[in-house]
């Protein structure tokens, strides 16, 4: 193969981070996790290309955020419009938090992507439901062979007129299904996907834990509408993932990194569709690729830096180590 090139599409919103220990973090988040974390990966072998749409007084910060990699193609970060995110996070636990959003970008467009249809991936990883344009990855569909990942962070988030966010249902979810190869959400995410044709009286909590017996048939119905892989993460459990083999559907338990102790969760599961296209792009394998989210994922929780990513080389240890 030739040099590999991502392209990691979403805000970079300047975040403010209460963790579950009182700790006060500021940094650029959501895109800045992938992109970092594949750099490294890709230092020897390929380009990163963040594609996003920012502030223009958050722009030397932002090019500042991601010195040091000289593999990051900064062409796709915009500030002509100067409409970016801006992030308050507040964790009651572990994995619980509070969200406001202060400010919102401009949705990526077509327009933005179009230098950039020869990358060997696209990774999608919006935090907010309007922030990529279905027209986007139609246009990826149409004029491109590589696989299109998806975070469904953004498309089960809206945001209230005070900024507030909540949690919604996809309900739209199959315009977009075909044109996703890759689709990665989490478990309260999928609780989001396969809601009830109606409900009886008030709607109830939408979140439980345990709650994993509509997995399967949601697995079907997506499969069906044109994803070919299908990762449901299971925080310090590990992800689960479904495609088909001779027209049936396979599913396959791809189990966690252990780490020592969480630091902070946020940009896990940015980080996590960051290993899928590492995965994907250069080894087409969708085990692999679930191993590599893993450990992106595992990695973020180990600090408040950067330095929690690792080499190519350090990675491929950690993976070895882990799965054999």
């Amino acid at each position: 193969m030739s040099s590999i090139k991502v392209v990691v599409a979403g805000p970079i919103p300047r975040d403010t981070i209460s963790t579950y220990e009182n700790i006060i973090i500021t940094r650029y988040g959501c895109v800045t996790h992938p992109v970092i974390a594949l750099a490294k990966l890709l230092r020897e072998e390929g380009t990163v290309v963040p594609i996003s749409n920012i502030h223009k007084k958050d722009k030397a910060n932002i090019i500042e955020e991601f010195s040091g990699h000289d593999n990051i193609d900064f062409s796709g970060i915009n500030s002509d419009e100067d409409r970016g995110t801006v992030i308050f996070l507040d964790f009651k636990d572990q994995n619980n938090r509070e969200e406001k959003q202060l400010a919102c970008m401009n949705p990526i467009r077509p327009d933005h992507i179009e230098p950039h249809l020869d990358a060997h991936a696209f990774v999608f990883v919006p935090i907010t439901d309007f922030e990529i344009a279905l027209s986007t990855l139609m246009f990826i569909k149409a004029n491109s062979e590589a696989p299109i990942i998806f975070d469904a962070h953004g498309a089960t988030t809206a945001m209230d007129v005070k900024g507030h966010r909540h949690r919604k249902f996809w309900i739209d979810r199959d315009e977009w299904l075909p044109y996703i190869d890759v689709l990665k959400m989490n478990l309260e995410e999928s609780q989001c996907m396969w809601f009830a044709n109606e409900y009886e009286g008030e709607i109830p909590s939408i979140y439980d834990e345990n709650k994993t017996e509509h997995l399967d048939a949601l697995a079907e119905h997506v499969l069906k509408k044109g994803v070919k892989y299908f990762y449901i993460t299971m925080d310090s459990r590990g992800c689960v993932l479904y495609h088909k083999e001779d027209g049936q559907m396979v599913k396959d338990w791809i189990s966690s990194v252990k780490v020592n102790k969480v630091v902070d969760t946020t940009g896990c599961g940015d980080s996590f569709a960051g290993g899928l296209a590492y995965g994907f792009a250069k080894f087409k394998d969708p085990i692999l690729a679930g191993q590599y989210a893993n450990i992106l994922g595992a990695r973020r929780t180990q600090g408040k830096d950067w330095d929690v990513f690792k080499s190519a080389p350090e990675t491929e240890k950690i993976r070895e180590e882990s799965y054999g």
